[in-house]
């Protein structure tokens, strides 16, 4: 039986240019969790092909408040 390693791809590395938005929402990310740039990137990228797949399943992406109250997330 073949590891998960095993499937995996092949670490790939890219060059990209990033607007100042993202720098900064990089930076803050990096600050509040502790974690590396490329470990904030990778994560990054994880979690939108997750709501992406889910949103092309027809499902909505909603955040509850503490007070209960829900907010739709477009993403655009």
């Amino acid at each position: 039986m073949a590891s998960v390693k095993s499937r995996l791809p092949a670490n790939e590395r890219y060059s990209v240019t990033l607007v100042p938005p993202a720098v900064e929402a990089i930076n803050k990310l990096v600050e509040a969790t502790g974690l590396t740039k490329t470990d904030v990137i990778n994560r990054a990228v994880q979690i939108y092909a997750f709501l992406e797949e889910r949103m092309g399943e027809g499902n909505e992406v909603v955040l509850r408040s503490p007070e209960g109250e829900y907010e739709r997330v477009h993403i655009v």
